[in-house]
């Protein structure tokens, strides 16, 4: 009932609408009382008796006129249509009867178990994150039960990492075995641009029952409106706030980071921002950190919200302007690679490229030599690998190159992990210390 309460509240008093006075791509210009129309605020235009009506966010003014962007298609919509103001800001009622449920990016079901429990706190989808100074620290180390991150890339409880690749490297197989595999009391999947069909393989084949039971999973696909596509991002956030104010430890994850950015970009450039490098407005790159900065832990004595983001990197290019800015603004990084995919390791991580900045001071001490050596083995390995490759390399000529060689194999299948395998943080230091044939301390 409270929840009920909070939605008739959140009603309009009173009925007050514009009218369509202009349609230009996805863009749509409406006239009459702006000054009761903000930005992020929801209109529905009427667009027949009986036929449901276009939702649309304003997204700027120009000219007199509210600049609004619709949540879906414009078929029908006409000039003189009204425009109701629906409600001045968006927000959502997240509730523990969430989990294990597929929401879209409104908040609604669309995996076919009937509605969803609202919550008693209405949670506003834009919100700044906690004060910097009344944030807690990161916390101890978390186990993501997969080989080469919980050794050589160790995160902890509330960190943000990127996982940037190419396409078809296999960054959405490794985003599923973190999501069935780490260490947290919830998971929250936000699924952004993805490929229709890839949804329900991602929940029956990846996810399965027992990792959709402690999920939220939200969708907007690679077809729905920019605005679609954005608005996801910011509800699995939403969500995540949720679940980590009520003290959980939260999982958050994103498929991709760069297409939030893409549809940002779709929106500046639909309300005229000047494009900048590669085309991205300026509103990309003040968005990307007030989304991912969410993230992180809570306030001293609530939960946290361990942040795992893909990052789309255009052309294999590492250095591209959504990449260079996400790694900026988060706690690490773990780089994917087309050249060891195609040599058959999988996951095709290059743990020499990857960082996590809590590294080492999250890592027990009597194993940081074998961590030093096992990446000195395999840095030297990297610069005199083509040399070994060509044969110009003659055994013996250094001990150190020589360890390399005699290693490369099994190291190599120490990092290669199989979608369904689950290697915890202490099995996998003991296993590499095993392979170096060192003792830990």
């Amino acid at each position: 009932m409270k929840s009920l309460f909070a939605e008739i509240e959140s009603l309009m008093a009173t009925e007050i609408w514009g009218r369509v006075v202009a349609v230009q791509g996805l863009l749509v210009e409406i006239a009459g009382p702006i000054h009761e129309m903000s930005v992020g605020a929801r209109l529905a235009i009427d667009i027949g008796e009986g036929i449901p009506p276009v939702f649309a966010e304003v997204v700027g003014f120009r000219s007199g006129h509210a600049l609004c962007m619709p949540f879906s298609g414009l078929e029908g919509v006409r000039m003189g249509c009204r425009a109701v103001i629906s409600s001045r800001d968006s927000v959502v009622h997240p509730a523990s009867g969430w989990l294990g449920r597929v929401v879209n990016a409104m908040g609604e079901p669309i995996d076919g178990r009937g509605p969803l429990p609202g919550g008693e706190t209405a949670r506003r989808l834009r919100t700044a994150p906690p004060p910097a100074a009344d944030r807690a620290r990161v916390g101890a180390p978390l186990d993501l039960g997969v080989r080469a991150l919980n050794t050589f890339v160790t995160c902890c409880e509330g960190q943000r990492m990127g996982i940037f690749a190419g396409s078809g490297v296999g960054k959405s197989v490794l985003m599923s075995m973190l999501a069935r595999n780490t260490d947290c009391d919830v998971a929250v999947i936000g699924l952004i641009g993805e490929r229709g069909r890839e949804v329900q393989e991602f929940i029956e084949d990846d996810l399965g029952e027992e990792g959709l039971a402690r999920s939220v999973v939200v969708v907007a696909t690679s077809d729905e409106s920019v605005l679609m596509r954005r608005q996801a991002a910011y509800l699995a956030m939403t969500v995540a706030e949720h679940f980590r104010d009520e003290g959980k430890k939260v999982l958050c994850m994103m498929d991709s980071i760069t297409r939030f950015a893409m549809a940002q970009r779709e929106i500046g450039l639909s309300i005229g921002e000047p494009p900048t490098s590669k085309g991205y407005t300026p509103t990309v790159f003040t968005e990307l950190p007030r989304l991912l900065e969410r993230a992180g832990p809570g306030k001293v004595g609530s939960g946290s919200i361990t942040g795992l983001f893909t990052v789309l990197v255009e052309g294999d290019n590492h250095n591209e302007p959504v990449a260079d800015a996400v790694r900026g603004i988060l706690d690490g990084h773990v780089v994917m690679e087309r050249s060891i995919a195609e040599r058959g390791r999988y996951p095709a991580i290059n743990v020499l490229k990857s960082v996590s900045r809590t590294m080492p001071r999250c890592v027990p001490e009597p194993y940081l030599p074998i961590l030093r050596k096992a990446k000195a083995l395999m840095a030297t390995f990297s610069d005199m690998e083509e040399l070994i490759r060509l044969g110009a390399y003659r055994r013996g000529s250094d001990a150190l190159v020589d360890e390399a060689i005699r290693r490369h194999e099994p190291m190599e299948t120490f990092l290669t992990q199989g979608k369904g395998e689950a290697t915890s943080l202490d099995d996998g230091y003991m296993m590499l210390a095993n392979l170096l044939e060192m003792s830990p301390g």
